[in-house]
């Protein structure tokens, strides 16, 4: 599995409007082919937002990219220009280890 974070920079006074773009514009990637879950993180401390998804394989990804929903999910993107407080960035990971709380039944 993958995990991908667009790490985007968003001026103070368009917060809420970026969060509503990504609360409406993420049904586009659900059903495509190797999509596992999709994040928005909200900065606490430090100055970006990350957009999380987490895909099967890197390939099933690099497809989304290239697909027409891919292209209707960023459609607005470069309308809203004015909302970025700088350049985003993109990493890539592969997941090697993941732990979670137990459970106590």
């Amino acid at each position: 599995m993958i995990v991908v974070e667009n790490h985007i920079p968003v001026k103070e006074e368009f917060k809420d409007r970026f969060e509503k773009m990504f609360s409406e514009g993420t049904k586009y990637v659900q059903n495509s082919p190797g999509f596992v879950r999709n994040e928005v993180l909200r900065p606490i401390k430090g100055g970006y937002y990350i957009v999380r998804t987490y895909w099967d394989s890197n390939e099933s990804f690099e497809k989304w990219t290239k697909s027409k929903e891919f292209t209707k999910a960023h459609a607005n993107a470069r309308s809203s220009d004015e909302i970025f407080a700088g350049k985003s960035f993109l990493t890539i990971h592969e997941v090697i280890s993941t732990t979670e709380k137990e459970h106590v039944a």
